[in-house]
């Protein structure tokens, strides 16, 4: 496991889905142990979603990078020896923090919710991350989430449909929430001794997101339009076609216009109707096309490299593939190594310097299969015997 701030930290997490497996890797990934706890009947169903590369049931593709470095045992909490066993698992175990993305109406039958939990241990940290809160009982999907939270509404171009971005941001921001306020949990016991009882609604997390829009739609009056990948402020900002591809070009003030239109290819666009931003703006659409014509004529390589002679912020279009490549991220992939078929799986960097540099040093565990660590935490650690877990699984109890 990483060795981290959260080291001696133990998570007891009841997920599924995205969310709050998301938040509970970013915990693992600063030293906390995180123990998944699934239904023996039915785990997680993102375990059966993607590719099946192991060649084994329930460790499909969709499942695994957000798990990575985790433990995994069953538990039924359907019956009564079920929520006893998870009262053990809560004060043997010590646990810091559980965790649980659950309805909220099966809380109680499940045995999970916080009174009950605080009895077992006064100072636990308890998270529910529902869709839209404790009183709601609809089920959130990330879709679901950017449709309500206006999030569509802002994408795509001004002639086409709501779009949904490319990577599932509700659920991701959830994620982030989630994970922030367990940090928060943690230092206010650490000061205070203190548990508490934190809701994170994932609808809620979406629109603390539209701090950039909200404010002056409601504040202002200002009504939005979608704009494409150009920018509502300023121009030229957009997607530029080249000989080979495309690139982005963000044109952020006056003196970086001056110095695009300085360049040979660009010198026919220095006029003074273009000057200032607002100039730019007032012309947006006849000038993103004059340029584009420009850049047709030019390589990839041979745009950006006359764009950076200036200091005109450009990049070209990366795939996956790319960012895979790019110089400050090769070296700073994260790995975890399947020991039984040798398949790897490499991670996004973390965002700091520190956690890069203490992270590539060794590769993650991998992600575990259902119920790989029953033996390790019931009989290692709650003192349970073989013969006993075994009679359990029969049971089907975990």
């Amino acid at each position: 496991m990483p060795r981290g701030p959260l080291e001696g930290v133990t998570v007891l997490s009841l997920e599924q889905a995205l969310t709050l497996p998301y938040a509970t890797y970013r915990l693992m990934l600063d030293g906390a142990t995180v123990i998944r706890l699934e239904n023996p009947l039915m785990p997680d169903p993102n375990r059966f979603v993607g590719r099946n590369v192991l060649g084994e049931e329930g460790m499909n593709t969709y499942f695994l990078p957000y798990n990575v470095g985790k433990k995994s045992i069953t538990l039924n909490l359907a019956v009564e020896e079920g929520r006893e066993l998870l009262k053990e698992l809560i004060a043997k175990l010590n646990v810091d923090v559980f965790a649980n993305n659950q309805l909220p109406h099966r809380y109680k039958k499940l045995g999970i919710d916080y009174e009950s939990l605080k009895e077992v241990k006064p100072d636990i940290r308890w998270v529910g991350v529902t869709g839209f809160g404790p009183d709601h009982v609809e089920p959130a999907y990330d879709p679901i989430l950017q449709a309500r939270a206006g999030l569509m509404d802002l994408t795509g171009h001004p002639d086409g449909p709501p779009t949904i971005p490319g990577v599932p941001i509700g659920d991701l921001a959830a994620g982030e929430h989630t994970y922030a306020e367990i940090l928060k949990a943690l230092y206010r016991r650490a000061v205070t001794g203190e548990g508490c009882r934190i809701d994170v609604s994932m609808f809620h997390a979406a629109t603390a997101w539209l701090i950039t829009k909200l404010p002056h739609a409601l504040s202002f009056g200002q009504r939005f339009a979608r704009t494409g990948n150009r920018h509502e402020f300023f121009t030229p900002v957009d997607v530029f076609p080249t000989r080979d591809g495309y690139v982005y070009i963000a044109v952020g003030n006056d003196r970086q216009w001056k110095d695009l239109t300085e360049l040979p290819p660009f010198r026919e666009l220095r006029e003074d109707r273009y000057a200032t931003n607002e100039g730019r703006r007032a012309d947006a659409d006849n000038l993103i096309k004059r340029m584009s014509q420009i850049t047709a004529k030019l390589s990839s390589d041979e745009l950006l490299e006359m764009l950076r002679s200036v200091g005109v912020p450009s990049t070209k279009i990366s795939t996956m593939e790319d960012v895979g490549r790019d110089p400050l991220v090769a070296g700073r992939l994260l790995k975890a190594r399947d020991p039984k078929t040798g398949v790897v799986i490499y991670l996004p960097p973390p965002s700091t310097a520190y956690m890069q540099a203490t992270l590539t040093k060794e590769e993650l565990p991998f992600p575990p299969r259902l119920g790989e660590h029953n033996e390790e935490i019931y009989c290692g650690r709650l003192g349970m015997s073989r013969e006993r877990l075994q009679e359990l699984k029969d049971r089907r109890v975990v």
